[in-house]
């Protein structure tokens, strides 16, 4: 189904309680996000959405606890709910929160033998069958579904026991949100010292500057053509999506203790660029955000 505006705002209204609700088009079926994580997805006439007991107990305090109904041109949306309230690890205390509920679900998912595993390279990778996934479970159910990963992919790796991928996957994107901030930094430092940008990526993408982020998504127009910078930033991957990872990222090292001071910082300025409106547009587009003269961000 597709959210209309009417129904777009009613669900921003009826889920208010929880944060700043958002809702774009993933897989022809509508997200929908919560301060930038993905709390749920609208498929045919339900809504599901991802609650543990501090957001229980938010709904009915707020009384939007279901039954939850929108009519509109003859259709009832019913609400459904997966709890994430158990504990989710041994030896730990119910600490429920994005990071560990989504490695719990690869887990659940797992233990029935369904075939799922995040992947990486965006809608141009879906479109050229050159997606890496990164597939978390047993050998043996790994080995089943390679082939018909690879008729999609044309990276498969084993990351390990299920909930791997998933580790594997905010672990890679941390690396390419902190990556992108840099390439957007150099470049904008290099306009303020009278370096043209093409003679910037002629270079760094010779040198030891070299990385992704740079030579195949360059931010800024003209370097690299077939980047979003060309298209207005119209998205591959958006800065929405890029921020649910750093956020799911920092989740998991706060869990495991982890220092990640520039995974931290990448989080916070996605966080500025989504609440300036940039949440739609590409990943890339942050380098609008840093763009703008010092004290202006």
């Amino acid at each position: 189904m597709v959210a209309s505006d009417s129904f777009a705002e009613f669900l921003r209204e009826q889920l208010a309680p929880l944060g700043r609700i958002t809702m774009r088009r993933m897989f022809g079926k509508t997200g929908v996000f919560c301060d930038g994580v993905m709390l749920g997805m609208v498929t045919d006439n339900t809504l599901y959405l991802r609650v543990d007991d501090h957001h229980r107990a938010i709904f009915e305090e707020a009384g939007s606890f279901p039954p939850l109904n929108y009519e509109k041109q003859g259709r009832t949306i019913d609400l459904s709910f997966w709890r994430a309230s158990e504990r989710l690890f041994d030896e730990s205390d119910e600490l429920v929160d994005w990071a560990r509920a989504a490695l719990v679900a690869a887990r659940r998912v797992a233990a029935k033998r369904a075939r799922m595993a995040p992947v990486s390279g965006g809608t141009a990778g879906a479109e050229a069958a050159s997606l890496t996934f990164m597939v978390g479970g047993e050998a043996a159910v790994f080995a089943r579904a390679q082939p018909l990963l690879a008729a999609m992919g044309r990276t498969i790796v084993h990351a390990g026991p299920a909930g791997n991928g998933q580790a594997a996957k905010i672990c890679n994107n941390m690396i390419l949100g902190v990556s992108m901030i840099a390439v957007c930094e150099a470049f904008a430092l290099a306009e303020r010292l009278g370096l043209e940008a093409q003679t910037l990526f002629e270079i760094s993408s010779k040198s030891s500057g070299q990385c992704w982020a740079l030579t195949s998504y360059c931010p800024v127009p003209g370097p690299v053509p077939g980047s979003p910078a060309n298209r207005g930033y119209a998205p591959g991957f958006t800065a929405a999506m890029m921020l649910k990872d750093l956020r799911l990222a920092q989740q998991a090292a706060g869990a495991t203790a982890t220092a990640t001071p520039l995974g931290a910082a990448a989080a916070n300025l996605y966080q500025l660029s989504v609440d300036a409106g940039a949440d739609s547009l590409d990943f890339s587009s942050i380098f609008r955000l840093i763009h703008k003269p010092q004290g202006k961000i």
